[in-house]
């Protein structure tokens, strides 16, 4: 069983899925709605999708390898404050969670902070929009979900996939084919291309540097050409 973690700034605790309905009875409908949004919808492929799949690959295997934490903070109204520490606490926990099976499953770790009783979910996009950048330039990416989320999909623009049936943020790795949703910005674009350069499928380094050769130079510094007696690593 995974471990649980704690957050120091927020003191919030986020517990593997599996774990939490039974440790925290206050949390078992958040945990039910979660995992019947999961099952129907999430690891279910739509016709409204534009791609073939499931919704998101990903979490069929997150959740039966138990790579998913939650927490849930039932408040009507956080502090503004208190929300900014919990987020806080998932830039720094993420990178440490447990990985399971090995270093190759750190991709299917999620952090999937609940908030059940908000009806404010300007909020949600307030604290996505602030923080959004601290992950990326950590190699992660912190996504928005809420009932009536209207941000399109990237094969079917009138598909949403960020409805859900509760207000959350979520926490999980970028993968390479999060590009189209980092081109827009020089900051995670330039995060984009540190981690993954070495490995980037041909097409899509054709398109990132049809893109970023297109934007004026002091935009991009990090491409800027190095002294001779530096040299360039991808790694950190």
């Amino acid at each position: 069983m995974s471990e649980r973690v704690i957050g120091p700034r927020s003191g919030l605790q986020w517990v593997p899925l599996g774990d939490i309905g039974s440790t925290c009875p206050a949390a078992r409908p958040t945990v039910a709605a979660f995992r019947s949004w999961a099952d129907s919808i999430l690891t279910q492929p739509s016709d409204e999708l534009g791609r073939d799949g499931p919704v998101c690959p990903y979490v069929r295997p997150s959740m039966r390898r138990d790579l998913l934490w939650l927490a849930q903070v039932p408040a009507a109204e956080p502090r503004p404050m208190w929300l900014r520490a919990i987020i806080r606490d998932a830039l720094e926990l993420y990178p440490e969670l447990p990985t399971g099976n090995g270093s190759s499953a750190s991709v299917l770790r999620g952090l999937i902070t609940v908030f059940p009783n908000l009806t404010d979910y300007s909020l949600i996009d307030e604290i996505h929009e602030e923080f959004k950048t601290k992950f990326v330039e950590r190699g992660s990416m912190l996504g928005q979900f809420y009932p009536g989320c209207d941000q399109p999909g990237l094969w079917n623009k009138e598909y949403r996939p960020l409805d859900a049936p509760m207000p959350m943020l979520v926490v999980r790795t970028m993968m390479t084919t999060d590009f189209p949703f980092l081109l827009d910005d020089p900051e995670w674009a330039d995060a984009y291309v540190r981690k993954f350069a070495p490995t980037l499928p041909a097409h899509v380094r054709s398109v990132m540097v049809r893109r970023l050769t297109s934007r004026p130079a002091s935009r991009v510094p990090a491409y800027q050409v190095a002294p001779a007696d530096e040299s360039c690593s991808t790694s950190s």
